[in-house]
């Protein structure tokens, strides 16, 4: 492999990212292939972010080696720039990750590094802050504050994390306002706002959502029965959540505003605090993303 070429490339690393084996044989695989390629392991947002900014001339993509968390972190200094973002997934969704086809092989994201052809992939901005994937208020909200609060990580406590909150769960009253198209004012379990398909795991919440369509997917889940929950999951990871009649599907370009007393939302499954409106809007083409062989966009 052309070394001058993976040389270009930064891996920023979240030690705390991931299951420890698979912590372990990463860190051994970046020492063994140091002489390919440059890595820093990162300890917060601010010491990532401050690292990009030193070395910003010197490589043309950071590789943010972590969860949902670290992707943010890496692409929000990469936004409006000629920079490309690759991901190497190590979190408990990596729905970003995996809807763009990146995976947990660093010798097949070498090769792809080595090809470095990229495509532009839209962003959403909720108030101030960017969202590569997905956002909103409900049961993924409670869950992602939740999971927050745990020691342990991983999928199973994701799930056990998840049923908790689902059998606590009650309606959220949401007001919607879409200028010139529509307003909705509902009481529901879920309001998702997608720039992607899945909140990570394959769990599809908005199967025909693409991150490049300059569009914004809004899902709806009303409430209903909590007997009906396996069929609900079912459908989630199938793909076929628009068959069911407590579910609704809504598109727009334009900036729209969601108004409620709730102030747990998420961003990309990380918690976040909203208070007063959450403003949303699409920024279009805005970040570059190292095409992978797996991605089917």
């Amino acid at each position: 492999m052309d070394s001058s070429r993976v040389k270009r490339s930064l891996f920023i690393l979240n030690p705390h990212a991931g299951a420890i084996p698979v912590k372990l044989i990463l860190s051994e695989e970046l020492k063994r292939r140091k002489n390919e390629l440059e890595y820093f392991r990162s300890l917060s947002i601010d010491e990532s972010g401050n690292r990009i900014k030193q070395s910003f001339e010197q490589y043309d993509i950071f590789i943010a080696a972590g969860g949902d968390g670290t992707v943010r972190s890496v692409a929000s200094e990469l936004i409006g720039t000629k920079k490309i973002l690759g991901v190497l997934p190590m979190g408990s969704g990596n729905g970003f990750a995996k809807e763009l086809g990146f995976r947990l092989n660093i010798r097949s994201l070498l090769k792809d590094i080595k090809k470095a052809e990229y495509h532009n992939v839209d962003i959403i901005m909720v108030n101030d802050m960017i969202c590569l994937n997905v956002a909103g208020i409900g049961l993924d909200s409670f869950v992602a504050h939740s999971f927050d609060k745990l020691k342990a990580r991983g999928l199973w406590s994701y799930i056990w994390v998840t049923l908790i909150n689902f059998i606590k769960l009650k309606p959220v009253h949401i007001d919607l306002k879409i200028p010139g198209e529509e307003t909705i004012s509902e009481d529901l379990f879920v309001l998702t706002i997608a720039n992607t398909r899945q909140f990570g795991n394959n769990a599809f919440i908005a199967p025909d959502a693409r991150p490049d369509d300059g569009i914004i997917d809004i899902v709806l889940l009303r409430p209903f029965p909590k007997i009906l929950a396996p069929f609900f999951a079912y459908r989630l990871f199938r793909g076929t959540l628009k068959s069911s009649k407590f579910v609704r599907y809504l598109k727009t370009d334009k900036p729209f505003t969601i108004q409620t007393a709730e102030k747990r939302f998420h961003i990309d499954g990380e918690p976040v605090v909203i208070s007063g409106d959450a403003s949303i809007r699409i920024n279009m083409n805005a970040l570059s993303v190292l095409k992978t062989k797996h991605c089917k966009l």
